[in-house]
């Protein structure tokens, strides 16, 4: 039976204002800062970092393997989509979201910005995302309470063969990475508008010292080199007096936002050698809440709008029927039209959807077979994007999102359904 839902679900916010990072991911770089060494066929990020373990200093290696490569820009899709994730009144490792829903509430697209080039970035990160294999021979697991040897990816998706649906996009998390990120002892809860506004070295330095900054007042002696590699992604070929004036110009851009109070403090250790000290600015000392709070919009709300249901009447919905029954029969009735046009059916797409969810909610309704073995299409097309790169001829264009659906399509891999929908 339908269970009912607290209408909070449906207020409205513009965008993301709280989000989560893994805390022992942010303890060091996924990948260079430098797009052009890390977007890449077959990129293998190697790094390390230091940790305390019964008094004493051990380090921790890292292997982030990326057959798409990876970008700073996926780190930030990353951290936005994991914290939609666990914006949902019961979060679980299956996401169900429009492309448009999550760019909007990232703060990537808005009544000036309407999708286009951002709809194209987030589905070619979601890709590279997808290949990342992640291993650390010291991960801290914070359900265990200690440091174990883990290997884990970040993300699978099953998204709509014709680039123009308006159907929703499914995003699965890997089990042991959502278990981890699931845990409220093992992420961090940082404030999303300001990491937005941020570049790329000061969102991971803004991070770093978030976590720092709950125990202490004025951070440890950090080593510059090390925060500069293996922390921000500056290149491991920048002289150590270089990697200074980058920390300090960074130091500057938090201290305008009184992230850290006063200046980034150096000392010298040694010849070549340096150490760099902050203290805890303004900004900590307002609460930060965990997405979980955030007072933000359904991600199911926008499926039902394009179905034709107006706001109130998607409040209704959202109230009275379970949200996998309204995820499964908007995809339905938006895949209806999509690919068998309005004539379909008998009345409106409404009255099907209404039709069809309520019987649904009572036991005595599952969905069509056409839909299931649309559903099973998609995916056999979305598996072969992850297909390696070697297997393609000497001189094929580097791919993407479309043109290998439009491959896939035109190999026979999957029939088509309507090939001027691949665009």
């Amino acid at each position: 039976m339908a269970t009912a839902k607290s209408p909070k679900q449906t207020t409205k916010c513009s965008t993301l204002r709280a989000a989560v990072g893994q805390l022992t991911l942010i303890e060091h770089c996924l990948c260079p800062l430098d797009a052009r060494a890390s977007l890449r066929e077959n990129f293998v990020h190697k790094t390390s970092y230091g940790y305390s373990k019964d008094k004493k200093r051990k380090q921790a290696s890292v292997r982030v393997t990326c057959p798409g490569g990876l970008s700073t820009e996926d780190e930030f899709f990353l951290w936005g989509l994991l914290s939609l994730t666990l914006s949902q009144p019961k979060p679980t490792p299956n996401f169900f979201a429009t492309r448009h829903y999550c760019l909007k509430q990232l703060g990537k697209i808005d009544t000036r910005r309407r999708g286009g080039r951002q709809y194209q970035q987030l589905a070619e990160s979601l890709e590279r995302l997808s290949l990342v294999s992640y291993r650390n021979d010291a991960f801290y697991d914070p359900l265990r309470g200690e440091h174990r040897r883990v290997s884990f990816g970040f993300l699978s998706y099953s998204l709509p063969i014709d680039g123009d649906s308006s159907r929703v996009w499914q995003i699965s998390w890997d089990p042991i990475f959502f278990e981890y990120c699931l845990a409220a002892c093992s992420v961090l809860a940082f404030d999303f508008e300001v990491y937005t506004e941020l570049d790329p070295a000061s969102r991971r330095l803004f991070l770093l010292l978030h976590k720092l900054f709950w125990r202490y007042r004025t951070t440890p002696a950090i080593d510059i080199r090390e925060l500069g590699t293996n922390v921000l992604g500056f290149s491991d070929s920048l002289r150590t007096s270089e990697i200074k004036v980058r920390i300090a110009k960074l130091a500057e851009r938090l201290r305008i936002h009184n992230i850290i109070a006063g200046e980034a403090d150096f000392q010298k250790r040694a010849k070549g050698e340096f150490t760099v000290r902050f203290s805890k600015g303004k900004f900590f000392g307002r609460k930060v809440a965990r997405p979980a709070s955030n007072r933000i919009e359904s991600p199911l709300a926008e499926p039902l709008r394009s179905i034709g249901f107006g706001d109130h009447e998607c409040q209704r919905i959202l109230h009275k029927f379970d949200e996998h029954l309204i995820q499964q029969w908007s995809d339905v009735t938006l895949a209806a039209v999509e690919h068998k046009g309005r004539s379909f059916f008998k009345r409106s797409p409404q009255a099907f959807f209404m039709h069809n969810v309520q019987h649904a909610s009572q036991g005595t309704r599952t969905p069509p077979d056409w839909w299931l073995d649309l559903r099973k299409r998609e995916s056999l097309a979305n598996a072969n994007l992850g297909s390696p790169e070697s297997e393609r001829p000497p001189n094929a264009k580097p791919s993407s999102v479309s043109n290998v659906l439009a491959e896939v399509i035109e190999s026979g891999l999957v029939p088509a359904l309507d090939k001027t929908a691949v665009k």
